[in-house]
């Protein structure tokens, strides 16, 4: 069953790159993917209405011996951290491919690119061996250096090979801990299930994970590793901005959780304030170098820094509230993120710039795209975390579930949210009102069909903003014990603010 959301976009990929045009002309390339990532999100949803929230282990499970001298073996699984994640994966990969210019060249390589990461995203979300996630973790390195450096903007070379090193650095430092896990402990297995860490020293410990934090830190990104986040975001296309922003990043915060918190709960508890305080600096970094830019793009992808750091915060605070928090934030960042880079894009293809000094009068009903605006004021509530939205239910778990563990850094992390409002009021009233330039010709108008992937994106916000139930009902129960598999040490040390 699982298998499908893996095999599905990869077989598709290759399918569609190596069948010659007379079978898939190039005007319905597109169409053909399009139709691929929609059966895939189809079965993910029919997988999403099969799991049992009651269940704390591993769901729909699937093993083949592969390599038993290696000890990898094809294991897969999912449970309330990853679910989610694979119904965003499957979700945003048909809205990249929606929202892609039907024009785009060298569609074959394209489309397989896409779906090649969709396949390779979903991968690393359900293995439950450490090879193979560190295979799937691998596999949309040079597809999404492809996507970035062919499709790109002006600097997309250099955009492209900088995510391309700090990527490979991560995943660097991915395996070797992994490959140090497994040596250490004596296990003749990367099974996730047999692996058993609490036999090496603390000292041990502390080192494996401080590997796994960096790893997964540049791929977040935290600061300092956030460098090539900025670069990569702004010169990549809109659709694959979604896709860089919307799930990658999130292979992230899922290693973190899975691998950090889950094989080192003793010491993790060590470095948890250090990660609590380094989230609150991300945090309120993020929103002050956002408030600063001009290019409305990359003030998005600043604000996706700030955003991760609140997931950092949770998961060192590692209560029962807060990891629910984290992984509902993990999602709603997604969706928050994919609704402001296809506006910011039709916004770019509209009206031919995204600088904040020649943007004014966009909600003019007239000449103006004013639906485009109200759906970007939209994301921007959500994003600022007003009461009624998504963005809103996550962070308010994420500070409610932190606060008795780390209040400064708590209280920080909701400053920075109030930075994040300022940031996106200055965007939306230099872009959205005001008076509409004279000199400045009609826009060309934006087609419904242009819209509607904002208008799902928005739905769900909305949604998920007032039944909150749906966003968390689905991972209270594997963040439960999670919590519980920590040392009674561990939790004893988590005092309340009195």
């Amino acid at each position: 069953m699982l298998s499908v959301l893996i095999w599905l976009p990869i077989i598709g990929a290759a399918i569609i790159g190596i069948l010659p045009d007379t079978i898939i002309p190039k005007n319905r390339i597109r169409l053909v993917s399009l139709t691929i990532a929609f059966v895939a999100l189809l079965w993910n949803s029919f997988i999403l209405l099969k799991f049992d929230i009651n269940s704390q282990g591993m769901q729909f499970q699937e093993y083949l011996p592969w390599n038993e001298t290696l000890g990898l073996n094809y294991q897969l699984g999912v449970d309330g951290l990853s679910i989610l994640m694979l119904i965003l994966n499957s979700l945003l990969t048909w809205i990249a491919i929606y929202s892609s210019n039907e024009n785009t060249q060298r569609p074959k390589l394209f489309y397989s690119l896409i779906l090649l990461v969709s396949g390779g995203v979903a991968g690393a979300f359900l293995a439950q061996n450490l090879l193979f996630f560190f295979l799937f973790y691998e596999l949309e390195l040079i597809p999404f250096y492809l996507l970035i450096s062919i499709w790109g903007g002006e600097k997309r070379a250099y955009a492209g090979m900088k995510f391309l090193i700090y990527t490979a650095v991560s995943g660097a430092f991915i395996l070797a801990t992994f490959l140090g896990i497994v040596w250490l402990s004596g296990s003749h297995s990367f099974a996730l299930d047999t692996v058993n860490t609490q036999n090496l020293s603390a000292g041990m410990q502390l080192i494996l994970l401080i590997g796994i934090i960096l790893g997964f830190g540049i791929k977040i990104p935290l600061i300092p590793f956030h460098t090539w986040l900025p670069d990569a975001y702004v010169e990549a296309s809109a659709p694959i901005a979604i896709l860089l922003g919307g799930i990658l990043a999130k292979l992230g915060t899922y290693g973190l959780l899975r691998f950090g918190l889950g094989l080192f709960p003793q010491a993790w508890n060590v470095v948890a304030p250090t990660l609590a305080i380094w989230g609150a600096i991300s945090a309120i970094y993020g929103a002050v170098v956002a408030i600063a830019q001009k290019d409305i793009k990359r003030m998005v992808a600043y604000s996706s820094i700030g955003h991760m750091g609140y997931i950092l915060l949770a998961a060192a605070s590692s209560t029962n509230l807060a990891l629910v928090g984290a992984v509902a934030q993990m999602f709603s960042h997604g969706l928050i993120l994919a609704i402001l880079f296809h506006l910011v894009g039709l916004v770019e293809t509209k009206v031919g710039t995204r600088e904040l000094d020649k943007l004014n009068g966009l909600m003019s009903p007239i000449r103006g795209l004013p639906i485009v605006s109200a759906l970007l004021v939209l994301g921007g509530m959500a994003s600022a975390g007003i009461p009624g939205l998504t963005g809103f239910i996550a962070e308010f778990i994420v500070f409610q579930g932190s606060f008795s563990t780390f209040p400064i850094p708590t209280l920080l992390c909701v400053a920075s949210s109030g930075l994040t409002a300022v940031y996106f009021v200055i965007l939306l009233n230099r872009t959205c009102f005001g008076r509409l330039n004279n000199d400045l010709a009609y826009y060309p108008r934006v087609v419904w069909a242009e819209k509607i992937p904002a208008l799902i994106l928005a739905s769900l916000i909305i949604f998920l903003g007032v039944q909150p139930t749906w966003l968390v009902r689905w991972s209270e129960t594997t963040t439960t014990a999670m919590v519980a598999a920590i040392p009674e040490k561990t939790v004893i040390s988590q005092v309340p603010l009195k």
